[in-house]
């Protein structure tokens, strides 16, 4: 693996972190200043173990579990440099927290949406690929321990497909119809690679979303309403891994 010596330890050339730092359940989400809010809200003594190129990750516990938060930045190139470090660190469950633009009638602003699979409209995917035809799916285990935990809450959750595309711009109002027939529930930049590299390096992942907008909404959730169901969101994650966790498989 590609790797340096920091501080007198070996790691990775960019989650700057030791061996020992990682927790084997990982949330991912891609915004730096998001993964602080995680560490602070939810954990119990958090520490930071990485900070190199703003892509912060910290680490404690959560209800006695070890977990770790890792920023990915924004892209499946991102993610994936960042998702192969952190396997390579001891991480084994790892799951997306983030947001999307809603495809599918129903599904409103600050709106619940967990991924079992991904539409991989992105070069990331076709890269390791090859260019093969393949469908990135997410863990059966993590995906229903998200959506259980979902239920418990009282949260209304939608499960199925979305797509990840490498443009944030690039799908209009126009393309609705048409992901909207095929099955399609929302749009983001992510999960296909993240649900690729857990096939390829045998490591379990999933994705929670929360819907900022739908497509063509000329404005955003208000940030306070989306700022709590992004918190609903990551505590519905944590549940889920404190699941996994306690049946052995996290």
């Amino acid at each position: 693996m590609p790797a340096l010596w920091y501080r007198g330890v070996m790691t990775p050339l960019h989650v700057r972190a030791h061996q020992d730092d990682v927790a084997p359940f990982v949330l991912l989400p891609g915004d730096p200043d998001r993964a602080r809010r995680i560490a602070e809200r939810f954990f119990d003594a958090p520490r930071p173990i990485t900070s190199y190129r703003q892509l912060l990750g910290f680490s404690g516990s959560y209800q006695g579990m070890p977990v770790t938060v890792q920023t990915t930045g924004m892209g499946c190139p991102s993610l994936a440099i960042v998702v192969e470090e952190l396997i390579q660190l001891g991480a084994r469950t790892l799951v997306r927290v983030g947001t999307c633009g809603a495809v599918a009638s129903g599904i409103a602003a600050g709106d619940l949406v967990v991924a079992v699979s991904a539409v991989p409209r992105d070069g990331t995917s076709a890269m390791y690929l090859g260019g093969e035809p393949y469908a990135p799916t997410a863990d059966f285990t993590v995906t229903r321990a998200l959506v259980e935990a979902a239920e418990r809450a009282g949260r209304s959750v939608r499960a199925g497909l979305i797509q990840t595309e490498d443009a944030f711009y690039a799908t209009t109002p126009d393309d609705v119809p048409k992901l909207a027939a095929r099955g399609v529930l929302a749009v983001e930049m992510e999960s296909s690679a993240l649900f690729t590299l857990g096939a390829l390096r045998g490591v379990r992942t999933g994705t929670a979303l929360v819907a900022s907008n739908a497509i063509g909404d000329e404005q955003f959730v208000d940030p306070e309403v989306l700022a709590r169901a992004v918190d609903d969101m990551v505590a519905t994650a944590l549940e889920a891994g404190l699941a996994l966790h306690g049946a052995g498989q996290g």
